[in-house]
């Protein structure tokens, strides 16, 4: 399904400490990958741009931001404990023992997410939900001046790194929302740049999404795409107590999802439909859970005077944890969509619904 070399490149990408604000880790592992095939460079705002064809009239922009949820560190106490803040959307459910990494100047420093022990709780505290602001991270330190050695206020944390395959099509990692999402531009992008192209592409790894959509705020200013898909993870609805009268019906390994909402072109959403059963690749139906808005898609849209877009959604278990699950079945079947979508363009399409 996918080589060695590109495996390689997904491992890295997971495993790279990229919190929100603090991206430079995946950003050069995404650059490095595509400098042999593409025109590449990094704005202020730390997004990777790579180019195929840049000079062609129509502008093609597929989106994947490769930054994770992770904390910040605001006090350090006088027991050398570090007290923290959330940096993007955290559940709070899943973070007392993490194991964690403070990116400080002397490097990855390793910590624990402590709490007090169960034991000391009082009856009525252990039926609530633990808040962050009772929470610490030790590093081992045993006094504010020798955690000071190490650590600073200010220094991002992201969840211990990680990558496991469970079978020969599934995997888990801290960090798959989003660096599957920009796993699959880049791994598009080479396979485009052997195909003759009609259209200028642009493969961007954004940044801060997880705080705003920032950096593809910016990307997309840059680019001025007429054309825009974001790549993104959605929720699999194949577990238990998951609603699929509420959220449909999304399965891990049958393909990506496709987006009706308003963030999506109704012209290019036809278009691409078309691809995939001309090209028999899978593909899912998806109504998102809210009417727009969420994703790097929405700020393409909203660009200058209107960009036409798509959303891919790759299915994800876990979302927001250290244990996100994808299937690499559905990223291979999204880059033959894309590919074969965007190799397809003449150059010549409107995305006008009404003309």
């Amino acid at each position: 399904m996918f080589n060695k070399t590109s495996m390689k490149f997904l491992e890295q990408l997971m495993r790279s400490a990229s919190p929100t604000g603090y991206e430079s880790e995946a950003a050069k592992i995404f650059k490095n990958y595509l400098s042999d095939c593409c025109d590449v460079k990094c704005d202020v705002m730390g997004n990777t741009i790579a180019a195929l064809n840049p000079d062609a009239p129509v502008r093609v922009m597929l989106a994947g931001h490769y930054d994770e949820i992770g904390f910040q560190i605001v006090y350090i106490s006088e027991e050398g404990l570090l007290y923290f803040r959330t940096n993007g959307g955290i559940d709070k459910l899943n973070v007392p023992s993490s194991e964690v990494d403070i990116l400080s100047a002397n490097g990855r420093i390793p910590g624990v997410i402590g709490k007090k022990p169960i034991h000391l709780l009082t009856p009525a505290e252990r039926e609530k939900v633990i808040e962050i602001k009772d929470m610490w991270i030790d590093i081992g330190a045993s006094s504010r001046k020798e955690a000071e050695k190490l650590v600073a206020v200010g220094d991002p944390v992201v969840m211990r790194e990680n990558f496991r395959m469970l079978n020969k099509n599934r995997f888990i990692s801290k960090g798959t929302d989003d660096k599957i999402g920009a796993f699959i531009v880049a791994e598009t992008m080479r396979r485009l740049a052997a195909r003759k192209l009609n259209v200028a592409v642009f493969g961007v790894g954004t940044t801060q999404e997880e705080v705003g959509l920032r950096g593809a705020t910016a990307g997309v200013y840059a680019v001025n795409p007429h054309i825009g898909f974001g790549i993104d993870v959605g929720f699999a609805t194949d577990l238990p107590d998951i609603s699929k009268k509420q959220y449909g019906d999304i399965t891990l390994g049958k393909g990506p999802a496709l987006s009706h909402s308003c963030d999506n072109n109704i012209v290019l959403g036809k278009i691409i439909r078309a691809t995939a059963k001309a090209h028999k690749i899978p593909y899912q139906e998806s109504v998102a859970h809210r009417a727009t808005g969420g994703t790097d898609t929405a700020a393409m849209q909203l660009s200058r005077g209107g960009v036409a877009t798509a959303l891919f959604s790759i299915p994800n278990r876990y979302m927001h944890s250290q244990v996100e699950m994808c299937d690499l079945r559905d990223a291979a079947a999204a880059i033959d969509l894309l590919t074969e979508t965007i190799a397809g363009f003449t150059g010549n399409e409107s995305f006008i619904p009404v003309e």
